[in-house]
């Protein structure tokens, strides 16, 4: 679909109200460092947007936070053996947001640093959307949305069945709720009572063709998947002590999926980015990438 100019919205509050309140604070160390690695993925993805001069860097920047305590706080991966049976599977089921999956992956020690500044260029590993068949790490091929969470139901069944105590992580978009076969999918999951699954939205409030409140109003949320039986929780998801409260409380849960929609701000921590327009897809001037950077450094958590 062809974007056309949309200034990038502030994230909408959850319909339901106020945030909920954590049941306890996780410790400051552990949300510390967790910040200092979303800093990291966010300065990763902003190198690697300089290769290409645009991409889709802004919704890198508004899932960092996200990507950063996934990787580092709640997978059961190891960096080194990337198809270990016992992983847990992180499925990105938005194609176009590898640039910030690649920036987690190199945190997180599955890709390395330097093999970033290939990102988009010919023979290498890093398509400028996600492809299994190419990265280490990466499960699944992105391209059309609506596929993951219904890939994601079919891995979990087969977990099972192995009796493979791994979980299945799914990422998606607010934009793919406009997808029938995530709702197809979503009956699935809580059908079969697949608590192994658990999926997470990003709400950036913005997609390809417009605000996504314009193009197919899919609020409320948190109550639609709570009616298609899922644990659902709803988060501020550029809040890292929020989100590590709430990965706590679903990685506790039983007894059916679980989702954790996360409102997040395109071009979080780099207010050049943070109002441009055309937003979903960005076109990046040579001299403004510094300026980003110089921007992302005044940003960064004390």
């Amino acid at each position: 679909m062809t974007s056309h100019p949309a200034t990038a919205p502030a994230p909408a509050a959850p319909q339901s109200g106020s945030y909920p309140e954590p049941a306890s604070a996780p410790d400051a160390e552990r949300v510390r460092a967790l910040r200092d690695s979303a800093h990291r993925i966010r300065h990763h993805a902003l190198d690697m947007g300089e290769v290409q001069g645009q991409g889709y860097i802004g919704q890198a920047l508004g899932v960092a936070d996200i990507l950063a305590v996934v990787y580092q706080d709640v997978l059961n991966h190891r960096p080194d053996e990337p198809e270990w049976p016992g992983r847990d599977r992180f499925l990105l089921s938005i194609g176009h947001y590898a640039i910030a999956l690649y920036a987690a992956l190199a945190e997180a020690g599955v890709l390395s640093v330097e093999e970033l500044a290939t990102y988009g260029s010919d023979d290498s590993r890093l398509p400028m959307s996600g492809m299994a068949s190419y990265t280490p790490g990466m499960e699944i091929s992105g391209g059309s949305l609506g596929h993951g969470l219904g890939i994601a139901t079919g891995m979990a069944l087969g977990l099972r069945h192995q009796n493979n105590p791994a979980r299945v992580y799914n990422l998606l978009s607010d934009g793919e709720l406009d997808e029938g076969s995530t709702w197809e999918a979503a009956l699935a999951c809580a059908h079969h009572g697949l608590n192994n699954v658990t999926a997470i939205v990003d709400v950036n409030a913005l997609q390809a063709d417009g605000p996504t409140g314009t193009v197919l109003r899919t609020e409320p949320v948190t109550a639609k998947w709570e009616a298609f039986g899922w644990r659902a929780l709803r988060v501020d998801g550029n809040d890292v002590e929020a989100l590590v409260t709430a990965f706590d409380t679903l990685r506790a849960h039983r007894g059916s999926p679980s989702v954790l929609v996360c409102d997040t701000r395109i071009g979080r921590g780099v207010p050049l980015l943070e109002t441009r327009e055309k937003a979903h897809f960005m076109r990046v001037e040579a001299d403004e990438w510094q300026l980003a950077r110089d921007q992302l450094a005044q940003s960064r958590p004390a």
